[in-house]
């Protein structure tokens, strides 16, 4: 394992702190004033593989995985669910708690749970760490959500994992009075492959929530909340302080919490979580944070405020102030993960740290597919999302038209994701995608009219048709003139369009 290690020229930590602040507090400045009764962290003194799988090429492989997928989409979808661990539990009971063979970092939040599980993943794996991933949803391929090493497990893999737990499966299924869920099943596959691997060190995206999440009977040794904005109201509450609440759930026993910038209420909520369960805290804009980003070719150019230190000239291959901030979580993050702030007061390495952010992707987020006419895909899926897409499109992307193909899911409020891209589409072309999920086309239509006028809007139904349709109007402003294409509204209408694009 590489040394973990400061350097000999680590700057003072108290240099630029007050520029830290005053950047992060912009966001939200009755944030700094907030006090919690818990200890916070003050420091006193392997890159990702193939991103997306495609299909196995062997017809005998893929029959096999098609029959898994099958048998897990007779179980209840992500969207049903009831609020508990027990059978999950149940299910780690009788598989010999495999959860609990490796330290793990917990994640949860509303918006970027996944791009910030990457680059811990990146940043581990740089330090010579084997590391295991969890997230969801997935972009193309079930395969996706379970990574070991920084690159999806393979397909054999996968069924391989799926056919030595599916006796216990079974036996869960018989004793409870639901079967376990398809997100519950996941999960048991992921926690078992981790062990079996076995790695280093788990890194977990919630589904959603936090407390009865299927992945919460992990025991983070660092939990890490990302920006809490509405989402899932019908199952998390109906205000960012009960949302908190509910996700304030991976906040264990004497764990760090890493904390991104958060709404008052929602941050109030966290802190008096991790003041019961004597955790340690470490605050985006007063422990952690970025101190200036510059846009540079392909993404930006950072210098992040970590807990040991600063790290200058880390260059980041994604567009957006949301990742800057959420990289500047992630290297938090792994730094409590090594116990900086709290064991020692230095830096990591930081040519190490600078290798480990110019590897990292996060496919379907801003991610640029086609050129002439550029067409980028983005999964914001909700308000919040929406608007902080809309703003890195503004900064990263000189568009003298944006054309918006927007796919989005019946039980989202795409009214308010609508709203935030109005000011950077000059028109929408709306669609659905295959989930049942998907909200129907028409409906759809329905609103983007009140939102954009009907001028604006140009309904198909059919994903590819919907694509044909956006690159013809941005091709209306001629070949050099800047014309582009986002497509967002829903990782499954992303997915879907990276297929048509020929992405994978």
């Amino acid at each position: 394992m590489s040394e973990v290690p400061g350097t000999s020229d680590t700057p003072d930590p108290l240099d630029s702190f007050e520029e830290i602040i005053e950047a992060e507090t912009s966001r939200d400045p009755d944030l700094a004033v907030i006090e919690a009764g818990s200890r916070t962290l003050r420091t006193q003194g392997g890159p990702p593989g193939a991103d997306v799988p495609t299909r196995p090429e062997d017809p005998e492989v893929d029959k096999a995985l098609r029959e898994v997928e099958a048998e897990l989409a007779t179980r209840w979808g992500e969207t049903k669910l009831e609020p508990s661990v027990t059978r999950i539990a149940a299910l780690m009971d009788v598989l010999g708690e495999p959860q609990r063979s490796y330290p793990s970092i917990h994640i949860t939040g509303t918006n970027g749970k996944t791009s910030t599980a990457r680059m811990i993943e990146a940043l581990l794996g740089a330090f010579e760490l084997r590391t295991g991933r969890y997230t969801s949803p997935h972009v193309q391929s079930i395969t996706e959500r379970i990574s070991l090493d920084g690159a999806p497990i393979s397909a054999e893999r996968f069924i391989e994992t799926y056919q030595d737990i599916k006796p216990y499966i079974e036996m869960v299924d018989s004793a409870q009075e639901y079967r376990l869920s398809f997100f519950e099943v996941l999960t048991g596959m992921a926690y078992a492959a981790f062990a079996d691997a076995p790695v280093d060190v788990a890194v977990v995206e919630v589904g959603m929530g936090g407390s009865w999440d299927a992945t919460n009977v992990i025991d983070g040794d660092v939990a890490v909340v990302t920006p809490i904005a509405l989402d899932h109201t019908d199952r998390l509450g109906a205000s960012p302080a009960e949302i908190a609440g509910e996700k304030s759930g991976v906040i264990k026993r004497d764990a760090t919490v890493i904390m991104a910038q958060q709404p008052v209420e929602a941050a109030q909520v966290l802190l008096k979580k991790a003041v019961e369960e004597n955790a340690t805290v470490a605050r985006e804009g007063l422990e952690f944070g970025v101190v200036d980003r510059q846009i540079a070719v392909g993404g930006q150019l950072l210098t992040l405020r970590g807990l040991g230190g600063e790290y200058t000239e880390v260059y980041l291959p994604l567009h957006g102030a949301h990742q800057a901030h959420n990289a500047a979580v992630a290297l938090a993050a792994v730094e409590a993960f090594f116990g900086v702030g709290a064991l020692r007061a230095e830096r990591l390495d930081i040519d190490t740290v600078r290798k480990a952010f110019a590897a990292v992707s996060s496919p379907g987020r801003l991610e640029v597919v086609r050129r002439s006419p550029t067409v980028v895909l983005d999964a914001a899926h909700n308000p919040a999302g929406a608007e902080v897409t809309a703003e890195a499109v503004r900064e990263a992307f000189d568009f003298s038209r944006l054309i918006g193909v927007v796919g989005a899911s019946g039980d989202k409020n795409v009214r308010g994701l609508l709203e935030a891209f109005e000011p950077i589409f000059a028109e929408v072309v709306v669609t659905q995608n295959s989930s049942h999920r998907a909200m129907d086309a028409d409906e759809l239509a329905a609103i983007a009219v009140e939102v954009f006028g009907e001028e604006r809007v140009q309904v198909e139904p059919r994903l590819p048709d919907a694509l044909e349709a956006a690159i013809t109007l941005a091709e209306e402003e001629g070949e050099f003139a800047g014309g582009g294409v986002l497509v967002t509204g829903s990782v499954i209408t992303v997915g879907e369009a990276r297929l048509l694009l020929g992405k994978g």
